[in-house]
This record gives C-alpha cells, structure tokens and sequence, in this order.
C-alpha cells in the first residue's frame, strides 16, 4: 500500500486530492496546525479514513516527527498562505510558511530519506501568480518568473528551492505551476466563491449587491478535482519536473458574473455590483494564460470540466447552502 502525505489537507485542493489518493488504495496522513483548528472536524468528515497528524510548515522538528509517523512515499505540499490580498497585509507570516516553509519540508525529507534521495517523491504546489507581470502569453514552463505580491514572491522562492534540492540532491521533487483552479470547496475569501455566494444569496433575496475590485481582470479558470489529477500523476513519472496545468482559456470577472447570474436567471447583473476601490491589487495581475501542452503530452493529463459547468457546479453549491440556512 502506498502511503501519502499532504500539506495543506484542510483547503479544497487538500480534500480533493485526499480523495483521490484513498480512492486509489492510499494509506493518507494530512498535516494539520493547531491542536484545536477549527476544521479539522470537516476534515474529518470529508475523509474519514485520512489520518491527521499535527505539525507545522514553520516547526522543522514537527516535519521530522510528521515524516517518522507517516513513513510516506509521497509527499503533497499543498500548505500556504494562499489568498494573495492577505499577503500584502502580512508578508511576514507569508514568507515564513508559503516560502521558508518548503526549505523546511525539502530539508526535512533529505534528512528522512538517508541514503536514498528518491525515498519520498515530493510535490510543490507552484502557482501562475508567480508569472505576475507576464512576459510571455501564454505562459509555459519556461517563462521568466515576475511575481507581483508577496504571495507570489514566497511561492518563486519555494518553487527555485524545489529545483534547487532536485538538481543538488537528486530528490524526486517536481512542481505543478496551477493557474487558478476553482470549486463548491473554494474558501469564500476568493473572488469566485465570493461571486457565487453573493448570487445565490441575492436570487434568495438574503444580500442586495455585491462590492469587488477590478471587473477585468483575466484568469485562466479550471476545475481544482481536474487539477489535483496532475499533481498525482507527476508523482507517478520515473523522472522529476516542472509541469503547468491549465485551461489554455482565459475568461475576466465580467464573464464569470455574466455565466453566474445568468445561471439564476438574471441577465443584467449592473445593478447588483459595485465596484469598490478596497478590493484592488497594489499591483494588478492583468493577464494569466497557461500553455498545458508538456504536461498533456508526457503525463496524459486532461481537464474534464469546461468554465461554464463550474460556474454552474459553484452556484448551484451556494443555492443549497443559502437555502438550507434560511
């Protein structure tokens, strides 16, 4: 039986990837911070059979003691400070776990795995916020790195230290570089899960309006169950590397409201959305568009779900929350 663990279990790519691994006869450890984090219940309830161990990105020892418990043939590092507004109000806490955080991981499982380098087979995840102010469309592999938030600066120097501890020490260490993925489990702090749960509640008649930041903004949208399918089968490779997953699409905030309200039945959505000035970026991300062509071609990899029926999936999701609660 091979044994996983994951970093990062409690966020959407945590869950999903948790059931990917059981689904596939993994025994499953999750890291999990705090002795009484507030969701480690919906963990628990969401994999059962996963079994959770408490450490910290920031604690070397507790990686150490984590790994012993674990004794894992792969490791998912999936921990971070991932909503990118937050690290501009706290870069320093940032660093420490999305950046410094990886150096931790990677020394501790250098030091785990002795004599073998290949003993554990390691994920980074890796983001297209790391392209930032892009230099090429679309982006691939091999783009020049321009992060524009502090996020996107602690996940580059995670993303180097990866290559770093796999061309010095020949670890199995690959990042997936994920364009935005989405889901029902996306936390409401982001802007998709913050749109589909303004709609919902809206056409329930619960919220009159909804304030966000720059309307034109452009993503490149997929579906975090798709995306999860990756970071696995990276895993599987006799050889480690670097792989971007995405859509190849890019869609802005006004399409993504467009498809969300529309959804509701609702064609004109102006009257219910202000624009707020508070939601800005220090300094914008104008345009991601990832090239997924490498990680098609060697790993097989295909996205199953299209922007539309994730719109629809995500609304639909918060009908049925904002329902239930009235």
């Amino acid at each position: 039986m091979q044994r996983a663990l994951i970093t990062g279990i409690t966020g959407q790519d945590g869950l999903y990837l948790g059931e990917l691994l059981l689904s596939k006869g993994y025994e499953v450890y999750g890291l999990i911070r705090g002795q009484n984090n507030p969701k480690r219940e919906m963990v628990e309830a969401t994999l059962p059979g996963v079994k959770l161990i408490q450490g910290d990105l920031t604690d070397f020892a507790s990686l150490l003691r984590a790994l012993e418990i674990a004794q894992p043939d792969e490791v998912y590092n999936l921990g971070a400070i991932s909503f990118v507004a937050y690290s501009w109000d706290n870069p320093l806490v940032t660093t420490d776990i999305t950046g410094k955080g990886v150096v931790n991981l990677l020394e501790a499982i250098r030091i785990y795995s002795g004599d073998d380098p290949r003993k554990v087979r390691y994920y980074q995840a890796s983001t297209s916020e790391m392209f930032g102010r892009v230099q090429e469309v679309p982006q691939r592999e091999t783009t020049l790195l321009w992060p524009r938030s502090p996020y996107g600066v602690a996940k580059v120097f995670g993303h180097y230290m990866t290559i770093n501890y796999r061309e010095s020490y020949g670890m199995h260490a690959s990042s997936g570089i994920l364009f935005n993925h989405e889901s029902p489990r996306r936390g409401y702090e982001f802007v998709t899960r913050k749109i589909t749960n303004a709609v919902a509640r809206i056409k329930l008649g619960l919220q009159d309006d909804i304030s966000l930041g720059n309307l034109d903004s452009k993503r490149d949208w997929g579906f975090a169950g798709d995306y999860v399918r990756g970071m696995w089968q990276m895993l599987q490779q006799p050889e480690p590397d670097d792989y971007v997953l995405a859509t190849g699409e890019t869609h802005s905030i006004r399409e993504f409201l467009d498809l969300a309200f529309k959804h509701v039945g609702i064609e004109d959505w102006a009257p219910y959305v202000k624009q707020d000035p508070r939601f800005m970026r220090p300094a914008e991300v104008d345009l991601l568009l990832g090239d997924p062509a490498k990680a098609e071609k060697k790993l097989g990899w295909t996205r199953e779900v299209e922007f539309p029926e994730l719109v629809s999936m995500m609304v639909d999701n918060d009908l049925r929350i904002q329902s239930a609660l009235r």
